[in-house]
């Protein structure tokens, strides 16, 4: 009898231990939880006239409450702003949380900035020559010809007034100093200015050109042979 009842006392006290772990997980789940994210701005439906020069943030921070339940089904986050209505100048745009998506039980309770300013400018285009930029000097007994570049100018697009002052772009750096033999390098282009960009992506060639140097005529500087006398 004393067994039976002893038996009895340990189901009620595993059952107390279960009933407990349940209640704690549901109030865990249900209590409130607070976190922050720095999610990146997004711009839906640019004009194909327009680029963006300048925006005083490319990410905003947000401040989400809910419970601990429902956070488990927060998506990676971005914010998509849509300027397919902008024209050239200065634009601000009010920032609004319930964009974001967020799910059943999780509000935004902070935005930071509440507001974004941005830039537009109309694109421009312009052909420019290309620049070898071509370093050191040819080891002794051979010099550099001259450099030839294929294509020799290439066309620009991006923020008009930053694409019309430029004139020319420049190869990466090309180093002969150890070269013997005539060279042909396919090079990257430093344009030098934001929001300039190449219009089409094509490949450059460099042909360095590196001669031997032609001995030098002994015969240079010597005074003239007198004819024999007859």
């Amino acid at each position: 009898m004393a067994r039976s009842a002893r038996s009895g006392n340990l189901r009620y006290a595993l059952l107390s231990v279960v009933i407990a772990m349940v209640l704690w997980t549901v109030a865990r789940g249900g209590s409130t939880h607070e976190a922050e994210y720095d999610i990146p701005v997004v711009f839906a439906d640019l004009p194909d006239t327009l680029v963006i020069t300048d925006q005083t943030a490319s990410k905003i921070n947000v401040r989400v409450r809910g419970s601990r339940a429902a956070f488990r089904s927060v998506p990676d986050m971005e914010y998509i702003e849509n300027v397919g209505g902008a024209v050239q100048g200065r634009a601000r745009y009010e920032l609004d949380g319930r964009r974001l998506g967020l799910p059943r039980g999780v509000r935004v309770v902070g935005l930071s900035p509440a507001q974004l300013d941005v830039v537009f400018e109309r694109v421009g285009r312009k052909n420019v020559r290309i620049r070898a930029d071509v370093q050191g000097e040819p080891p002794e007994g051979f010099e550099l010809g001259d450099v030839v570049i294929e294509p020799s100018r290439i066309w620009l697009t991006g923020a008009r007034s930053r694409v019309l002052a430029l004139k020319e772009v420049v190869t990466e750096t090309i180093d002969v100093s150890q070269l013997q033999e005539t060279a042909e390098r396919d090079v990257t282009l430093s344009i030098g200015s934001e929001h300039v960009w190449l219009e089409e992506e094509q490949t450059i060639t460099v042909k360095v050109p590196i001669l031997p140097l032609a001995p030098p005529d002994e015969t240079a500087g010597s005074p003239p042979k007198r004819p024999r006398a007859g």
